[in-house]
């Protein structure tokens, strides 16, 4: 019985990942380089044609939604503004709150702010001060991780606030600019690599 058993798991596990592959396929494909952009030099991975394919954008949010179900999760963070779009609908799905990380000057409330180098220039974010409790466990996500100082400097104010990350979501990451190594061990989940 338990071989039979095994053997029923393992052919739904293959279908499984040959299915997911497929779909990631999919919305690999629709993800259109910009060169020299927003400066030159700089290989900008647009996410807009997989924001026209409902379709596409629901199997990134159904596959994290997924990946999360069940976890010990109190907020989605989004980091402004590709987070926005794959972070709310993700906290809808899970049904929790969603937090916005955002640049400078565009939060109208009490707020902290950090500063942190851009591999094309510095930048600010800022979260506001009653966005999370103390010992909340959060995911924070964005649509791409490249060199990880945004996401770093994300962090960093989420602990400032006293909550804890528990996972950084990604739909891509650029592997060979080793953003991985700047942010928590065993933390990292990206869907296309």
């Amino acid at each position: 019985i338990l071989s039979y058993m095994f053997h029923k798991f393992q052919n739904t596990w293959n279908i499984y990942k040959k299915c997911f592959h497929g779909h990631m396929d999919r919305i690999k494909d629709l993800i259109r380089d910009v060169p020299d952009f927003p400066v030159k030099g700089i290989m900008f991975k647009d996410i807009t044609p997989v924001l026209k394919d409902p379709k596409a954008l629901g199997m990134i949010i159904d596959r994290f939604g997924r990946m999360y179900k069940g976890m010990d999760i109190d907020a989605i963070v989004g980091i402004e503004s590709r987070g926005f779009i794959i972070g709310a609908p993700l906290a809808l799905k899970l049904r929790l709150p969603f937090v916005p990380i955002r640049k400078v000057g565009k939060l109208p409330f009490d707020k902290i702010r950090i500063n942190f180098k851009l591999e094309y220039g510095d930048a600010t974010i800022e979260i506001h001060t009653d966005a999370l409790e103390p010992g909340q466990r959060v995911i924070i996500v964005d649509d791409l991780l490249a060199t990880g100082g945004t996401t770093a400097a994300s962090i960093e104010l989420v602990e400032k606030l006293g909550a804890e990350v528990v996972k950084c979501a990604f739909v891509i990451e650029l592997g060979f600019l080793h953003g991985r190594d700047k942010l928590p061990n065993g933390k990292v989940d990206s869907l296309i690599t």
